[in-house]
């Protein structure tokens, strides 16, 4: 008898486990993995646990549509709106919901924030409008408010060479760009921080430029040497090394501000960082914390404060139910009475619209008035005071209407065992009909194993391939259309001994409920609702978890830990937090497609392609369009036998296209889909926009030099500018490797695109 086996008899048990699996018959490999499909008729997974929404959106102009808008702006004269589009177009068109037409009023060909007409329009014909320069040009002249001249004879038309600049800040991955005339005839101007990550540049208590500000100067009546002049009110004229066009400050990034028809107040929507996004009241001289504060909460206290003190938000938001604050209008119109004098604001990332009201000390009243599929970038205030919301991805723009009466399903299910999804709760075992899957390429969630199951109702259908929309989106892969009351399964178990497959807990599992709307993919057809259930300490059953998430820290027996141990906080997402990566561009689900299903799946009795079983099952209402093996896939990262380039490509495609391509809310102008080829990606020697992280010359890939290079950069972080910035707190280190290893396998010459 050998050392080794001599070794092993002395743990018998261990021993016969090796030899069992030593002698396991291994699962046949075959055409397909299950001989016949069972209907599932066990859903108990209706409606939501939720109350209903008191209001929804429709299509205010279902006929305009336009290329990613940025912002949405009333005429000066009769009743036509005008649109900003990002590439630097604005038009006009009737406000008519039958309106089908629209005119070209300017052409910038750069990218337009804001814009605002004069108030004495009809005499001077003027407009002002915030634009980047260039992207080449040097960051300290990078965003600039010019003011144009309408053409005497057409106000619907402006020239390019009409051109005035009037004022210009740098730019850095804030640059603010919303621009109002105020009651007093004043221009306000939204500056940003102008810096990336935690205002690197310090410019949040800094009034000794133009950043982290909101800017009050006169167009009329302008000073020496200047296109504009200093109102004398000012807040800091005559403050030492202060710039006296400042109005208020420390100020992250206000998207979108509007002044109250009524009132005369100030209002601003206030991106945030790490945690909050905040509502606020703007008042002469105000000091709103940035970068001591974040919204009412310190930041970093240690750096010094300005002149005035810090004045809290109206209304804050924490990060699990908004990440992008956009500005909105205190209602003032007719349509929606019960709304009069209310805050009406959104969020980009989510697409929750809510309302409050301020008394002037505090909120009185707050709600959320829906949750849209949208991504709103602006809100707009017609002349009668009607407000619409601008949607960035569909381009088009909607308004707010009372819901129909709706009751909210009071048996959705608590626990997970009456769902219907499972057989057997406490063993995992799914219930008939409910089909186990696995995906190519994983995202990475902190060392966790999960389970994955797909239920379709009945005898329902997948329609393959049939969603592309929104288009144009180079790269993105096609969609499955899903059936009503498709439901999504995945369960999350951790380790709680490192490397030990044996001491894995459940800790939830997130299910994704799929409802079918009216109308159309432009119309926002398609509702997903994301839950989790918490797996209790039995490991017997989950409960729902509430509305807003939670987080919960697990000790970790890990040798690579001081002292064997470790602490790992696992952070269950709110409802609201789904949203930000089940995105209408990533067509919401991001495992069930085709490149990543496109592999063998062990379903016990057999190995089989998922595709070709699927198919086989009369999950698709047809026949593949290829072979299984003739289609797409991503290329399992883990899988060392495969190219280096594949594996690296799959790895960023799953855990960062969905947020990194066209129109999916990344924020960062570059695509990360396995699809592209590497050139059409636009991170090659590409400055990153938002911070160098103290990296001298850096790029988003330098290659040859991964050193350099700002993705696998953010990879190694925790905690700010870490990527992903969501659902993550460890770093995948066998992932750095591998991201490390393509840059630097990537040539430094390489042939121009076409050669």
């Amino acid at each position: 008898m050998s050392h080794a086996v001599l070794r092993l008899a002395a743990w018998p048990g261990l021993f016969l486990a090796l030899v069992s699996d030593l002698w396991a018959e291994a699962p046949a490999r075959r055409p397909y993995g299950l001989e016949k499909r069972v209907p599932w008729t066990t859903s108990k997974v209706r409606g939501s646990p939720d109350p209903p929404a008191p209001y929804r959106i429709r299509p205010a102009f279902a006929k305009l549509k336009f290329y990613e808008p940025l912002a949405l702006v009333a005429g000066p004269l009769g009743d036509r709106m005008f649109v900003a589009e990002r590439p630097g177009a604005i038009y006009s068109f009737a406000i008519d919901p039958a309106a089908d037409e629209r005119e070209l009023f300017l052409d910038l060909k750069r990218t337009i924030y804001g814009l605002a007409f004069h108030p004495n329009f009809k005499e001077n014909r003027y407009v002002y409008v915030t634009y980047v320069i260039d992207p080449q040009e040097p960051e300290e002249r990078g965003t600039r408010v010019s003011r144009f001249q309408a053409d005497a004879d057409n106000s619907l038309r402006c020239e390019v060479d009409s051109e005035q600049i009037i004022i210009e800040w740098p730019s850095g991955g804030h640059n603010g760009g919303c621009l109002k005339f105020g009651p007093d005839g004043y221009l306000y101007i939204a500056t940003g921080d102008g810096s990336g990550i935690a205002d690197e540049r310090q410019t949040g208590q800094d009034l000794s430029d133009l950043l982290a500000a909101v800017l009050r100067i006169d167009v009329d009546h302008p000073d020496a040497g200047k296109h504009y002049g200093i109102p004398a009110d000012n807040p800091f004229v005559n403050v030492k090394d202060a710039r006296w066009e400042i109005w208020a400050y420390g100020l992250r990034q206000v998207w979108k501000m509007s002044f109250d028809r009524e009132t005369g107040d100030l209002w601003g929507g206030e991106v945030g960082q790490d945690l909050w996004e905040s509502v606020l009241h703007i008042e002469r001289g105000g000091n709103y914390g940035w970068s001591v504060r974040e919204a009412a909460h310190p930041f970093r206290p240690e750096r010094p404060v300005g002149p005035t003190p810090i004045l809290d938000p109206v209304a804050e938001h924490h990060h699990a139910a908004f990440r992008s604050l956009t500005g909105g209008f205190v209602y003032r119109g007719r349509r929606l009475p019960e709304l009069y004098g209310a805050y009406v604001y959104g969020d980009y990332d989510t697409g929750r619209v809510w309302a409050l009201r301020y008394d002037g000390n505090k909120v009185t009243w707050q709600q959320e008035l829906v949750d849209t599929p949208l991504r709103i970038v602006d809100f707009g205030e017609d002349r009668a005071g009607e407000i619409y919301l601008l949607d960035f991805v569909q381009g088009m723009i909607y308004e707010l209407e009372p819901a129909p009466p709706r009751q909210s399903a009071p048996d959705f299910p608590r626990k997970l065992s009456q769902t219907g999804l499972f057989a057997s709760t406490k063993r995992h075992e799914p219930a008939p009909g409910v089909v186990p899957y696995s995906v190519n390429a994983p995202l990475w969630s902190d060392h966790a194993h999960k389970e994955r199951f797909l239920a379709l109702p009945g005898e329902s259908q997948i329609v393959f391939d049939d969603i592309e929309y929104p288009q144009p989106a180079p790269g993105a892969p096609r969609g499955w259309r899903f059936p009503d009351g498709t439901v999504a399964v995945k369960t999350f178990s951790l380790e709680m001994e490192r490397g030990n497959p044996a001491s894995r807990r459940r800790l939830e599992t997130r299910i994704l409920h799929f409802e079918q709307l009216a109308g159309s993919e432009e119309v926002g057809d398609q509702y997903w609702r994301g839950y989790t259930y918490l797996w209790n300490d039995e490991q017997t059953d989950a409960e729902l978890l509430e509305a807003g998430g939670a987080d919960r820290t697990y000790t970790i027996a890990d040798p690579a830990a001081p002292d064997g141990r470790r602490e790992q906080t696992w952070h269950f997402p709110s409802r609201a937090e789904c949203t930000l990566c089940h995105t209408m561009p990533a067509k919401y689900v991001l495992g069930l497609n085709t490149l990543q299903l496109n592999k063998d799946h062990d379903y016990g009795a057999a190995v089989a392609n998922q595709l070709a079983t699927f198919e086989h099952l009369g999950i698709f209402n047809g026949p593949l369009p290829k072979p299984a093996e003739k289609l797409p896939k991503l290329a399992d990262y883990a899988e060392r036998k495969q190219e280096l380039d594949a594996r690296a490509r799959g790895y960023l495609h799953a855990n960062c296209s969905h947020c990194h391509m066209k129109w999916g809310g990344g924020n960062a102008d570059f695509q990360l889909l396995a699809t592209l080829d590497l050139d059409a990606m636009g991170v090659v020697g590409v400055r990153p926009s938002h911070g160098s992280f103290g990296i001298a010359d850096a790029r988003l890939l330098t290659p040859g030099d991964p050193a350099r290079s700002m993705i696998l950069h953010r990879m190694t972080k925790l905690g700010l500018g870490r990527m992903p910035h969501v659902a993550s707190s460890v770093v995948d280190d066998e992932a750095v490797k591998l991201i490390h290893d393509w840059i630097e396998a990537i040539p430094t010459k390489r042939p121009a695109v076409g050669e």
